[in-house]
């Protein structure tokens, strides 16, 4: 029934296969579990990353508009506004993104190599902003700023997170359960960074439905397990509504907020050891900010024993060009 109900939503084609499913041979052996690999940080656009998921519903959306312009907003290394630029570059439309500076750093690292510098590439007109506590607000000023100057803006909230948004990974949720099915395994769970809860809700929703025993474990990313769980829970609901399906009864918001401190954008020990860990052994990069920190609480899952008896699934959402704006953490 799912599948059915997201076939009604049109979707730019920028994801042309599905991404890999692959065991990490190395890092099993280190862990002595089994570790399987969702390689979302390979789709083709702009390094890669699970964005792109999300704005193949989004930007189609934005076309059937008669959009020109496309509008976010996130931090100086926002992975989702680096994909949002490259995607408008490749549509032909205008990029117009509110940046912030999260940790307050004056690392011209942080503020112009990365992420930062890829926009510049793209084309994308940058804003400062000193916060986005009402990232909506300034978002929509932005947007009639733009309609005052005859644009026709189409914005795209932080992360690609919305009802429209989540559809990317409902579908990749689908395109999971066919490669986990092709594996013949029953895997204990699938783990990922929990952010702006497009990614995990979309996914969430769509294994509650397939495969409904599967857990699905969000790891925090800048926020505590009390201020998260309604974000995923409600754009799940809110996602199910668009769809026209139930919110099944299997679904659960699983979610580990031990491992994002001291906040968003910066990374702690367990986020450096583990980047080095996969880096070393699988030369696989995950990044300081989502992917670094979820691969640090799967590893720390497997030490305390948090998982039932078999393989993990960890979903990588890529992030890798973040690693060159945070040079100076892995000194030494």
């Amino acid at each position: 029934m799912i599948e059915k109900q997201l076939a009604r939503f049109n979707r730019l084609d920028l994801i042309s296969a599905p991404t890999a499913l692959e065991k990490l041979e190395r890092l099993s052996n280190w862990a002595g579990r089994d570790i399987y690999i969702k390689r979302d940080d390979t789709t083709a656009l702009a390094m890669g990353g699970n964005k792109v998921r999300k704005l193949e519903y989004l930007a189609a959306d934005a076309l059937a508009q008669g959009a020109d312009t496309l509008i976010t907003a996130g931090a100086i290394q926002s992975n989702h506004v680096r994909q949002t630029a490259a995607v408008a570059a490749r549509l032909g439309l205008g990029c117009a993104a509110l940046l912030e500076n999260p940790i307050g750093t004056e690392d011209p690292n942080y503020l112009h190599n990365g992420n930062r510098l890829l926009l510049d590439l793209f084309d994308a007109r940058v804003e400062l902003v000193e916060n986005l506590d009402n990232a909506d607000e300034q978002l929509h000023a932005l947007a009639a700023r733009l309609r005052a100057s005859g644009k026709k803006p189409y914005l795209v909230p932080i992360g690609g997170s919305s009802p429209v948004g989540a559809l990317g990974y409902v579908r990749c949720g689908l395109e999971l359960v066919e490669q986990i099915k092709q594996t013949g395994l029953d895997f204990a769970a699938v783990i990922l960074p929990s952010g702006s809860a497009g990614t995990h809700s979309g996914l969430a929703l769509a294994l509650a439905h397939m495969l409904p025993e599967l857990p699905v474990v969000g790891v925090t990313v800048s926020r505590s397990e009390d201020a998260q769980l309604p974000k995923v829970q409600g754009l799940a609901e809110r996602t199910a509504e668009l769809l026209e399906v139930p919110l099944p009864q299997a679904f659960r918001v699983q979610l580990w907020d031990e491992y994002f401190g001291p906040r968003y954008g910066e990374p702690n020990a367990g986020t450096l050891a583990a980047i080095k860990l996969v880096a070393s052994h699988e030369g696989v990069l995950l990044d300081p900010v989502y992917t670094g920190k979820a691969m640090a609480g799967l590893l720390d899952g497997i030490g305390r024993q948090r998982f039932n008896d078999g393989p993990l699934i960890f979903l990588h959402t890529g992030g890798a060009p973040a690693l060159f704006a945070y040079p100076g953490v892995f000194a030494g």
